[in-house]
């Protein structure tokens, strides 16, 4: 058995996808696009050899980090079905028709820029086509079910927390007589988090593919959080200045709502408009309200005991451009919700462009912020910003909450590593920087005496 690490490896946090190759089969673990500038947006791209005879592809969720390369599949002809579950099967098909939209305007703006310049027209990274070939492949499997996904090859789904629909996966694969298990985390949440259930927890592996994006630290209590954005709220309002949170528009978008529905009902501060600008994060809020089922305890009685929406009366939703160009001639105070929550492209870059310069308004970064994105040089204390080739003066308040992040940090990432560690499986460590993972391996050497592998992109294990 082989398997090769084709993202989210040698420090990259983006882009996930391992191909795992056996004597009978070839299926690929997630398919994700890097992001973070265009040092990134080089890597994504396949070695051909590497992906044209796949059996099936598995998918842990639907962000675009671990599913941007899938319409790529259909691009080199690879006709593998896609495994996942239902909610992530509903949300990667929305994430993936917005992409292949964006990537359409993108390259639309960038032609014209070539053909003023005497170029040549470049054709967008995935199209149309592509995409909706790939999302045509997409098959929903339930959690905790160990179902054939390829010759010789299980696979069974485990709630992660991270995201709506979201899974550990788990491969049984029968081998020249023995079964091996490999698992891999995909994105862990937080225990405790608002929305979703905690991650299930799984005992039994030969090996863990484990992610590691905050595996040098914790965030701060939810709790303490949320007292920080009540006051950050506070403080605008009072100023009637405007508050731009660069927003996941799925998961994180709903969470945002989710916490200002409890704090109008908690009394905790008057109702002030709040713009959702995001026609995805609108459709996605739809998705996530048609899946109570995966909601955790305590939204679940909050729902019962009144529907959110009573809360919410000042919510506007902005699906068309022209709502959210109309935002920008209302006065403060108000929030926005925008996309994307790198800050890398959508909406929210529009809103920076007529606000960053301004004292009153705040910015509220609530997830993480990958290397070379607008988002990062955010909070790393940027003076001035390029945006539409524009320089913009950042006169803002910036403020950083990564109590909201919807990523699990060290104790909680040692808490799901604890419950495998009596299997003495091998330990690759993945999807991190290389000081947050290194300081993760340190700290499991250190409780359980298991050495981590630190696996780099393009390299192939071989067991």
């Amino acid at each position: 058995m082989k398997i090769k690490v084709l993202g989210a490896g040698g420090g990259e946090v983006t882009g996930s996808a391992y191909l795992v190759e056996t004597e009978t089969a070839r299926v690929l673990v997630d398919c994700g696009i890097f992001q973070g500038g265009k040092k990134a947006e080089a890597l994504n791209r396949f070695d051909l050899k590497d992906v044209t005879s796949l059996d099936a592809v598995l998918v842990t969720h639907a962000h675009l980090d671990h599913t941007g390369r899938l319409p790529l599949l259909s691009k080199m002809g690879v006709p593998a079905p896609v495994f996942c579950t239902q909610a992530t099967m509903e949300l990667t098909s929305l994430i993936l028709r917005d992409s292949a939209h964006v990537q359409e305007q993108e390259t639309m703006r960038m032609n014209r820029k070539r053909q003023r310049a005497g170029l040549k027209p470049v054709k967008p990274f995935v199209s149309h086509e592509d995409t909706e070939d790939i999302i045509s492949r997409l098959i929903a499997l339930p959690y905790d079910k160990d179902l054939p996904v390829a010759t010789g090859i299980k696979a069974s789904f485990a709630e992660a927390g991270h995201m709506l629909g979201s899974s550990c996966i788990q491969l049984n694969i029968q081998e020249n007589g023995k079964v091996r298990k490999l698992v891999f985390s995909g994105d862990l949440g937080p225990k405790g988090a608002p929305i979703l259930k905690d991650f299930e927890e799984l005992h039994i592996a030969d090996a863990v593919f484990m992610e590691t994006t905050y595996g040098d630290r914790d965030h701060k209590p939810l709790d303490e959080t949320i007292c920080e954005f009540v006051s950050v709220v506070k403080t605008a309002v009072e100023n009637k200045g405007k508050i731009l949170i660069p927003t996941f528009t799925v998961g994180r978008a709903q969470l945002m709502i989710s916490i200002l529905a409890s704090m109008f009902r908690a009394k905790d501060i008057p109702p002030f408009p709040i713009f959702l600008d995001s026609p995805m994060a609108i459709d996605a809020s739809r998705i996530y309200m048609k899946h109570k089922e995966l909601f955790d305890e305590e939204l679940t009685e909050f729902i019962r005991e009144r529907p959110m929406a009573e809360d919410l009366k000042t919510l506007k939703m902005c699906p068309t451009a022209e709502d959210s160009i109309a935002i920008n001639d209302i006065p403060g105070p108000m929030m926005v919700l925008a996309g994307a929550g790198m800050c890398n492209a959508g909406r929210i870059l529009h809103h920076f462009k007529y606000n960053l310069w301004k004292p009153e308004t705040h910015v509220i970064i609530v997830g993480y912020q990958g290397y070379g994105t607008l988002g990062r040089r955010l909070v790393d204390g940027a003076e001035q910003v390029r945006i539409f080739g524009e320089d913009i003066a950042v006169k803002a308040t910036i403020h950083t909450l990564g109590g909201f992040s919807a990523h699990a940090g060290q104790k909680d990432l040692l808490n799901w590593f604890s419950h495998l560690a009596p299997a003495k499986p091998k330990l690759f460590l993945i999807h991190g920087e290389n000081g947050p993972r290194s300081a993760l391996g340190n700290k499991i050497k250190e409780i359980y005496g298991t050495v981590a592998n630190y696996p780099e992109l393009n390299e192939e294990i071989i067991f």
